[in-house]
């Protein structure tokens, strides 16, 4: 395939690495120094786009890359509050797009632990149920869309959590999730369940990005060719 990166910092470098050991072409690579070439003429050449940027402006990237009937995989967070505007233009393009907020194959498959452990304590109403996660400093968003999306998988089933909030917090309602930057750091998670008798933990820790820009290329090879709106579930048969 030929593919389109749209951010071009360190996970576009990654993905860059991966997509070249499997075959594929990079025809487009756009960061904040070349966004003139952002444009029509160049992202005809692409089969589909990988956009990796920041809260900031992931949403316009993506609305612009619809527009242009290019298929899109986005791991971009921050933005999902306008997740509906960008539905709402995949079907009316008739376009696809891909959206996760972690393309690890590792992670997808710890969002489904997650949810199957959270179904298991749901009864235990002993246990009290927080969460962490450890990112690098230069990522912008806090919590992670990872502890988001793992927060909404607890929730699912712990319905005695009404939201989640990114401090500590006394309300009985509240799921905390407590955000930590360090250096290096590509990303930690963590759910755990405590009581006055013991600790159930489940932890997912990212050694570096190459699972997240092997999960972005297989997404990419999975949308080719295919209409509609898909997440990692879908990419993997989960």
């Amino acid at each position: 395939m030929n593919i389109a990166l749209i951010g071009y910092g360190k996970m576009g470098k990654a993905i860059e690495a991966i997509a070249l050991q499997r075959g594929h072409q990079i025809v487009l690579k756009i960061d904040e120094t070349n966004t003139d070439q952002f444009n029509a003429e160049n992202l005809a050449k692409a089969d589909v786009a990988i956009e990796f940027t920041g809260p900031h402006s992931a949403f316009n990237n993506i609305v612009k890359l619809l527009q242009h009937h290019t298929p899109v995989v986005s791991g971009s967070t921050g933005w999902t509050d306008k997740l509906s505007e960008i539905e709402a233009l995949v079907n009316q393009t008739d376009g696809s797009f891909v959206y996760a907020s972690n393309f690890s194959v590792g992670v997808n498959l710890f969002f489904e632990l997650n949810k199957k452990l959270a179904t298991l304590m749901a009864p235990h109403t002993s246990y009290a149920v927080s969460m962490e996660e450890i990112h690098h400093t230069q990522k912008l968003d806090a919590p992670s869309g990872t502890a988001i999306t793992l927060a909404e998988g607890v929730m699912e089933s712990l319905t005695r959590k009404k939201q989640w909030v990114n401090a500590a917090s006394n309300n009985a309602d509240d799921l905390v999730i407590i955000s930590k930057r360090e250096d290096p750091a590509p990303g930690t998670h963590s759910i755990k369940y405590s009581s006055s008798i013991d600790d159930i933990e489940i932890i997912h820790t990212a050694h570096n990005r190459e699972g997240f820009a092997t999960g972005a290329v297989i997404a990419a090879e999975f949308v080719h060719n295919k209409k509609g709106i898909f997440g990692m579930k879908e990419v993997l048969g989960l």
